[in-house]
């Protein structure tokens, strides 16, 4: 506050004429040279009330006063600050011409005057970048210097325009227009360089508040005033805004956010002015990635590793988007800070214009990240991007932009345009209502269409009635009749396509059916003409082989709708099977006179899909109707293929090649119906509930077909059929019973597509039918041997798969968050494998465990606990395996950071509670497992053959941030108390370990004041506990209970090569205990 500052220091020089020998000191605070030597001097006490202390300290004079009433009147509001710009600047022009009532009182004139002015404003300037961050008036007075130098370098301008103006002659305005490069140098623009001189050097200042006043003002002076200055217009002006770049830079990397956003708004502004143009134009030539020494690197660089929200999104708003910056700004969309994700739809693209100048890629990627994205703000900014913006910028037509985007790869669920069409819907009420589908648009569908019906026909049958009022969805989509009469017609597109010699699948028209068939799903077949004609399409369609498997799975759908019961669907299953596994039977049967389905088509086929909605293929339906038994024909079919085998090896050697051809022809056709088969059962198997029992259609679908393709030799036969089989198990428990130990063994004999298909089923009929499974005689796998497979899976050497070991925790986490299973040697398995070195390649392992760790300790007290009993057996293993890797190049975290892992997920303030009332409630339920760990960390201090820094280890990082609250129980308790007086009594921790010292001499006045407080509220003597562990009992029971401490420890430490079985029973005879006597206190 200048006036303020400026008045007060005159009046504390008035006071200080009495003749205070204080008075040279507190002058010397205000920083003036007269004042410090005033300090310095020892005036004899004798003269002492002669010295004139006014005429150390010069009184204003008529200029500094107006300059800083001008600033005083500033510090009120900033409605008036353009009238005192002018005022100021009169007092400027006064200075320079040595006029006015300001000017003639400073005695000089021209360049002195502008140098007197300039001292004097700057004088100003020292008291204002002190002003804290929360003073609004020290921002209302940058304001107005920033409004004084830009009136500075304006009218420098003018002045050159006018000069330029004189002649209109074509030869000397083309004079005039060279000359226009050179600069005339002027008062003000001297000004505006003695004060950037002076100021920039407080860039570098201890305060934290002048770095952010100074660093506040130049990002003010060069977004305002100073854009259009002509920095390169003599050395010095050179020299200094190189300069200023430089100390920006610097303070780029200030430890304060607030002074690095400044410099980042300065930064940005030097490098539009063109102060590094040079050195980035040759960042560019060099590569693609820009270097770290240019400005625009280094903005990047901080953009993306800023800890600084504030300064990484303030780098996004103002950093200009260019061909080599702008996949830098979109990732912004992936940033930790939701407001900085955000303002990548709200700030950043719509200042890039059409969105149409983006990549197909960038525009999906962009989508995704916002739809996806965590928070509803940011997902509400990117369906509005969608909804709006992108829609105008292609003039309101909504197919264009689909056209804009990869369609054709949409998931059938819950993919990116889904979500982005949904949110469309839900902002664009008004198209919803106009949006009419004509029969035209049904007769000629394109990607972009039928993916717009879909999404339309989905959004209007699932959203509230409110929501879509005055939208007929029956109205706008065909009838049933019509539905079906459009969905055979672009069937038998699809199945032309994939008929011709040589074609590849038509994704396109593969596409348009798929959708034309999720419509087809949410259909009302009240209608029963439409539904018999739905009816007949689907029964045909399913049994054409060329269809693959989205499309079939979407058919079998749609028959389970339309059948009445579980078991006329499966009959109908069964009857198309057996019709399509006749095909190979037929094909054999087929000579070459035999016209093929395609030769038979003699002319359009428009004309014919006119008068018919049959789906054509080379499929005939079997005679009756009836499925013959399956086993005697596929053993008529290997008696066919050993004939012909044999035929072939006696037949001319001339014709093998062409026999060879068509052997393999026929095999791949046999192995495309055979898989046809199996997906029809699959999608069959996966929509009934019933069991074998109750479903008589089931048993003949295993004993025809699911148990040869289980024991086939051909890989994708034997995969297809094992995923049938469990199926079928997840609807019978008998069936998974007496398969447990099929598929236990295709996980140990199978390669690693069906080890993962294995594991997949086991997690899943576990899930169902629960671990008893294993208490029945029939199932022959043991509970103990499927666990010891999943931990070999876990714990597969380098050479094995990376997915099947992430498959294989990923099986375990599902099991022990649903408690299927509950298994300590398990637990401590995915907790090596979490910290392993060896698993750090393997993000999806990574990913699936740091979620499943966390989430199930603090989702149960149990859970907890089990944490808990494990947490210094496993911390001693780490510790181990990290002494192991030596000097290997191998990534580990270090013990610390493993320790407090261990302590936040055992926090028991962390574990969820129990509702109560409907809201959760914050008590703490169970407080005893850091209670455990702490008493086990304790004893294993105790153990001689623990090392000097494990003991440290486990003191400073485990026992000291345990919880041991009250509610841990008296029995735990005094075994705590009792470890940590054995440890403090034998003095396991040596000179040289102060802070474990501490430490347990810490957790024993704490756990004997938690004791005592129990004694009190027991009703007995609050000093007996803490006396009778002060003097012990006889010597006896001491060495006992020294031994105990001392031998118990080395026996779990050597226990640890042994089984698992012996470390789990210890653990659980010491864990219900302590559980027992909690809830007895």
């Amino acid at each position: 506050m200048p006036s303020r500052n400026a008045t007060g220091s005159r009046a504390s020089g008035s006071r200080a004429a009495p003749g205070s020998r204080r008075a040279p000191a507190a002058r010397s605070t205000r920083g003036t040279r007269a004042s410090r030597e005033a300090s310095a001097a020892t005036p004899d006490p004798n003269l002492e009330p002669e010295i004139p202390q006014e005429k150390e300290v010069a009184p204003y004079t008529p200029l500094q006063k107006t300059i800083a009433s001008i600033f005083y009147q500033a510090q009120k509001t900033t409605a008036g600050h353009r009238k005192l710009v002018v005022n100021l600047r009169g007092v400027f022009d006064q200075c320079i011409q040595g006029t006015g009532s300001i000017g003639s009182t400073i005695g000089c004139k021209g360049r002195e005057g502008e140098k007197q002015f300039t001292r004097d404003f700057v004088k100003l300037m020292n008291r204002i970048v002190v002003v804290k961050k929360s003073e609004v008036v020290g921002d209302r007075c940058l304001r107005l210097a920033d409004l004084f130098v830009k009136n500075l370098v304006e009218s420098g301008g003018k002045k050159k325009d006018k000069a330029k103006a004189k002649d209109n002659d074509g030869d000397i305005a083309m004079e005039d227009e060279e000359e226009e490069e050179e600069f005339v140098e002027t008062s003000a623009t001297r000004v505006v360089l003695r004060i950037l001189n002076h100021l920039m050097q407080f860039l570098s200042a201890r305060e934290r508040t002048v770095r952010y006043r100074t660093s506040q003002f130049m990002a003010l002076l060069l977004s305002n005033s100073l854009p259009t200055f002509p920095f390169d217009y003599c050395a010095i002006s050179t020299t200094i805004f190189q300069q200023l770049r430089i100390t920006l830079t610097q303070r780029l990397q200030d430890k304060e956010a607030i002074v690095r956003v400044q410099a980042a708004i300065g930064l940005v502004r030097l490098m539009e002015m063109g102060v590094c143009a040079a050195s980035d134009a040759e960042e560019s030539d060099d590569g693609e990635s820009k270097s770290q020494e240019g400005i625009s690197g280094i903005l990047i660089e901080a953009m993306q590793n800023d800890p600084s929200a504030d300064v990484r999104r303030t780098i996004l708003y103002n950093l200009s988007p260019t061909s080599a910056n702008l996949p830098y700004l979109l990732e912004r969309s992936r940033d930790v800070d939701a407001p900085t994700r955000r303002a990548v739809f709200t700030r950043l693209l719509p200042t890039l214009g059409d969105f149409r100048f983006l990549s197909i890629n960038m525009r999906e990627k962009l989508l995704r990240w916002g739809l996806h994205d965590r928070d509803e703000s940011v997902r509400q900014a990117a369906k509005k991007m969608f909804s709006y913006r992108w829609v105008d910028d292609a003039g309101g037509d909504l197919l264009e932009v689909l056209e804009r985007l990869d369609i054709g790869h949409e998931p059938l669920e819950g993919g990116v345009m889904s979500l982005a069409m949904q949110g469309f819907w839900e902002n664009r009420k008004d198209v919803l209502q106009d949006l009419k589908f004509d029969n035209p648009f049904w007769e000629n569908l394109t990607l972009e269409g039928a993916f717009l019906a879909r999404s339309f026909n989905d959004y209007c049958r699932t959203a509230p009635q409110q929501e879509i009022k005055g939208v007929e969805i029956d109205e706008c989509m065909p009838e049933v009749t019509r539905l079906a009469f459009y969905l055979a017609k672009y069937i038998n597109r699809l199945v032309i396509a994939t008929d011709l010699p040589d074609a590849e699948p038509d994704q396109d028209q593969e596409f348009i059916v798929l959708q034309l068939l999720h419509i087809a799903l949410t259909m009302d077949y009240g209608d029963e003409i439409g539904r018999r004609r739905m009816f007949a399409l689907f029964r045909e369609s399913l049994g054409v082989v060329e269809l693959n498997e989205p499309v079939t799975k979407l058919i079998v759908e749609g028959l389970k709708k339309l059948t009445t019961s579980e078991g006329d669907f499966s009959m109908l299953m069964l009857e198309v099977i057996a019709e399509v596994h006749d095909t190979i039977a037929e094909d054999e049967d087929e000579g070459d006179g035999e016209d093929s389905f395609h030769s038979a088509q003699s002319g359009p086929v428009e004309e014919d899909l006119e008068d018919t909605i049959t789906v054509r293929s080379k499929t005939r339906p079997a005679s009756g109707g009836q499925p013959n038994p399956k086993k005697q024909k596929l053993d008529n079919n290997k008696g066919r293929r050993k004939e012909e085998e044999e035929e072939e090896e006696e037949s001319d050697p001339d014709m093998e090649p062409v026999d060879s051809n068509e052997e393999e022809k026929k095999a791949l056709r046999e192995l495309q119906v055979n898989l046809k088969c199996l997906h029809i059962a699959q999608f069959m198997l996966e929509n009934i509930s019933a069991g074998l029992k109750s479903n008589s259609h089931v048993v003949s679908l295993l004993n025809g077909l699911i148990v040869p393709a289980v024991r086939s030799h051909e890989v994708p036969i034997r995969e297809a059929g094992m995923r049938c089989l469990g199926l079928s198990c997840l609807i019978d428990r008998g069936l998974a019973e007496s398969n447990m130990n099929l598929f236990g063994h295709c996980f140990a004999k199978g390669h690693e597509a069906l080890q993962i298909e294995a594991l997949h089923i086991i997690s899943d009929i576990l899930h169902v039918h629960g671990a008893s499974l294993f208490a029945s005689e029939h199932c022959s796998l043991e509970q103990r041997q499927v666990y010891r497979l999943l931990a070999k899976a876990t714990k597969m050497g380098e050479d094995e798969s990376e997915e099947v070991q992430a498959t294989a925790v990923e099986v375990i986490c599902k099991l022990m968050l649903a408690q299927v299973i509950q298994d300590e040697e398990l637990l401590k398995v995915l907790v090596t494998a979490y910290f392993d070195p060896a698993t750090v390649g393997n993000h999806t392992l990574r990913q699936i465990l740091s979620y499943f760790l966390p989430v199930f300790c603090h989702s149960s007290p149990a859970n907890a606990l089990m944490m808990a009993n494990i947490a210094v057996d496993e911390f001693h293993r780490l510790y181990s395996l990290r002494l192991s890797l030596g000097g290997e190049d191998q990534e580990m975290v270090s013990a610390t950071v493993i320790a407090a892992h261990l302590l936040d997920w055992t926090d028991p303030r962390k574990t969820v509670s129990p509702r109560v009332g409907g809201k959760l409630s914050e008590k703490v339920i169970d407080a005893t497992p850091h209670a455990i760990i702490a008493r086990d960390a304790l004893e294993k201090i105790c153990v001689s053959s623990t090392t000097k820094e494990e003991r440290k280890l486990l003191a400073n990082s485990i026992v000291a941030k345990c919880y041991i609250p009250k509610e841990a129980g008296k029995v735990l308790l005094t075994e705590i108390y009792d470890t940590v007086t054995q440890a403090i009594e034998t003095k396991v921790m040596t000179a040289g370990e102060a802070s474990g010292r501490n430490v347990l001499a810490k957790v024993e006045v704490s756990v004997g004041k938690l004791l005592s407080q129990i004694q009190e509220e027991e009703g007995g003597d609050a000093t007996m506990v803490r006396g009778e562990e002060e003097t012990g009992g006889e010597e006896d029971e001491e060495e006992e209970e020294e031994g105990d401490a001392t031998i118990v420890p080395e026996t779990k430490e050597a226990g640890e090569e042994e089984e698992a079985e012996v470390d789990q029973g210890e653990e659980s005879e010491r864990t219900p205990a302590v559980t027992e006597d909690e809830e007895e206190d």
